[in-house]
């Protein structure tokens, strides 16, 4: 019972790790960068 708790726990936390480095590294891909945000604030932008 404790051998397959232990086995469960070190599991998730390699599942968890991976996930947080896939995260990292698509953030410094650039793959959350604001694509929609310039042409919305172009059409936003007054000139006083």
């Amino acid at each position: 019972m404790f051998k397959s708790i232990v086995i469960l726990i070190i599991l998730s936390f390699c599942i968890g790790l991976g996930a947080w480095l896939f995260f990292m590294h698509t953030v410094k891909r650039g793959d959350f960068d604001d694509i929609e945000g310039p042409k919305h604030r172009m059409l936003d932008d007054d000139d006083e």
